[in-house]
Order: C-alpha cells, then structure tokens, then sequence
C-alpha cells in the first residue's frame, strides 16, 4: 500500500487517545490527529521520531496524522485505519497463502441482525470464509508481537461471532496484522486483557483459523511481506 508524502517531526506526547503534540521543522509545535485509540505501549516515547501525512480538506479539524513511529530501532505503522487496506491488498495478491484463490471479497459483512466482520470472501471452488482483521504493533519482548495493547470487549465480540460461524461449519479466520517487521512470532497479551487471550484460546477450538502477518515499512509504502508463527 503507498503511502502518501510523509513528513518528519518529533513526537513530543500523545494523549486524549486520538491527539497527539509534536514538533515539526519549520512549523514549530503542532497539534496532529493519532489515529490509534489503543495505549501505544513503547511508540510514544518523548522526542520520537515520526512521519506524518498531510491533508487539506477544510472539513478536517487537524491537517496533519500521525502515520509511522520509530522505535525499537525499525519503523511501526500506528494507524489503525490501514490494516484492512493491508490485508485486502494482500488476500487479492495471493501473499495470504491461506486465503488465496477467491473470487469475491466482501467488506464489512453483516453477521445476523447487528454485527458485521472485516471480510466475506467467497468463490465457487471454495467455502464461504468470514475474516476478522486485527492491527498489531505492541513489542515488549524482542521478536514477540502481542494483541491487544489496551482492554477490547469489541475484539472479544468478534472472536465469539466467529466461533458461532466455526460451529456451524463455516470457515472463519482471525487475521492479525502486524504493522512492523521485527517480529517473527505472535501471542495475546494476557496480562493485559485475560478475557481476550481466553476467547481467542476458546475461538481457536472451536475452529476459527488464527493467522498473522508482518509488514514491510518504508516511508514510501506498507506491505504485508510474511507469516508469522501465532503462539496460543
């Protein structure tokens, strides 16, 4: 996925979920949009550096997002708006080796009456598969990517729906993307949301299919690269 023109600031906070303070050159300090309502557990380090994108449109409060942290010494995604970008491009180039080979794919399909999930893919050859897309970026132990960073009761939700579809026959997968290249494994973070990690667990024996990825990131582009060993 190509991002737009980035330009480099420094972070200086990040709070109110969705705000964050930073510097940049020649515009001084700036009040940006974060696109992120999670905790960012190691991404909102004083004097970060970031990239941010600009944007024009005169209905927008802030002109700026904030779109890529440097920590750890690599480059992490942090808007949680881009993995279902992420993981459509991907499934259409073939790179998701597990769900390749559909034909249709279907964004935001309704589960029942008052639900929907990420992804319907569909095709003659191949059973209806229900596909569920979770951003990941927290890292606290090198190499080891972990979901959540903060409490999801919505995420927890969405394990339930697809054990319900896993029970009945239906193929449904967990797909986690993983917006940094450093890891080569993937785990829930129980400490921080037990009931998470024990619905996952619950999900995936009931026959929901638990996939992850990484992403290369450059300033230019995101692209899902890899699968990554999940550890339940």
């Amino acid at each position: 996925m190509q991002l737009p023109p980035l330009t480099e600031a420094r972070l200086l906070r990040r709070y109110k979920r969705f705000l964050a303070d930073v510097e940049i050159p020649g515009h001084g300090l700036t009040v940006v949009h974060c696109p992120n309502p999670g905790a960012m557990t190691g991404l909102a380090a004083r004097g970060a550096r970031c990239w941010l994108s600009h944007h024009d449109s005169p209905a927008r409060k802030l002109a700026w997002t904030l779109e890529i942290v440097e920590a750890d010494g690599t480059l992490v995604g942090i808007n949680t708006n881009t993995p279902n970008a992420l993981a459509e491009e991907a499934i259409r180039a073939g790179v998701i080796e597990e769900l390749a080979g559909y034909e249709t794919i279907r964004r935001e399909a309704a589960v029942g009456e008052a639900s929907r999930l990420d992804f319907l893919l569909t095709g003659e050859a191949w059973p209806r598969t229900w596909v569920e897309v979770k951003n990941v970026h927290l890292m606290r132990q090198r190499g080891l990517a972990e979901f959540p960073d903060s409490v999801t009761t919505r995420g927890a939700k969405h394990l339930t729906e697809l054990a319900s579809l896993a029970r009945k026959g239906e193929r449904a997968v967990q797909l986690f993307i993983i917006q940094r290249r450093d890891c080569d494994r993937l785990a829930p973070a129980a400490d921080i949301d037990p009931a998470y990690a024990k619905a996952l667990k619950a999900a995936h024996a009931d026959g929901v299919e638990v996939l992850a990825y990484a992403c290369e990131i450059t300033l230019e582009a995101i692209t899902v690269t890899r699968s990554v060993e999940v550890v339940l």
